[in-house]
């Protein structure tokens, strides 16, 4: 597969990577796109990562991705801090989001920044799926309850 870039009629010098997985020269007005069609996916425990922007697919500053969430998933013994912020935003139903043990109920539109250090354990406790968009600094790292080092999800590689 080759890249491909489009010019910009307003600017010759940006572009934009149509499959920003394939390997790119970063440069000014370089500006990775990832397709939903060539998205990484990963799962874990009824829940479904769709890597969007990382470090791997062009990004210099921020991680996101999409997730979905099957109804009844989230284990209370599951709590992880990172050391940054970590920000969600609701697309599709109801996610209850327990930080520093003080439920949150968020929903379609709803938004909550997780300040860096705190335990957080993310739920979906409805009997419907729900899907929302994460957002945390390039680097973040993170750990269980119980110790063990979650270093960077590979999702936000």
């Amino acid at each position: 597969m080759i890249l491909i870039y489009v010019h910009l009629l307003t600017n010759p010098r940006r572009r934009f990577a149509i499959d920003s997985h394939l390997p790119f020269n970063e440069g000014e007005g370089f500006m990775p796109i990832t397709r939903a069609a060539q998205a990484p996916h990963f799962d874990l425990d009824g829940f479904h990562f769709v890597g969007l922007t990382a470090p791997s697919r062009g990004a210099t500053e921020l991680c996101t991705w999409q997730l979905n969430i099957a109804p009844g998933a989230g284990a209370a013994d599951e709590a992880h801090q990172l050391n940054h912020e970590e920000v969600f935003i609701v697309l599709d139903g109801t996610i209850t989001v327990t930080v520093e043990q003080e439920d949150i109920e968020l929903g379609v539109g709803d938004a909550l920044a997780v300040p860096a250090h705190s335990w957080l354990l993310v739920r979906n406790c409805t009997a419907v799926p729900a899907r929302a968009i994460v957002c945390v600094p390039v680097g973040v790292r993170g750990r269980f309850i119980n110790g063990r080092e979650i270093g960077t999800p590979p999702w936000a590689q």
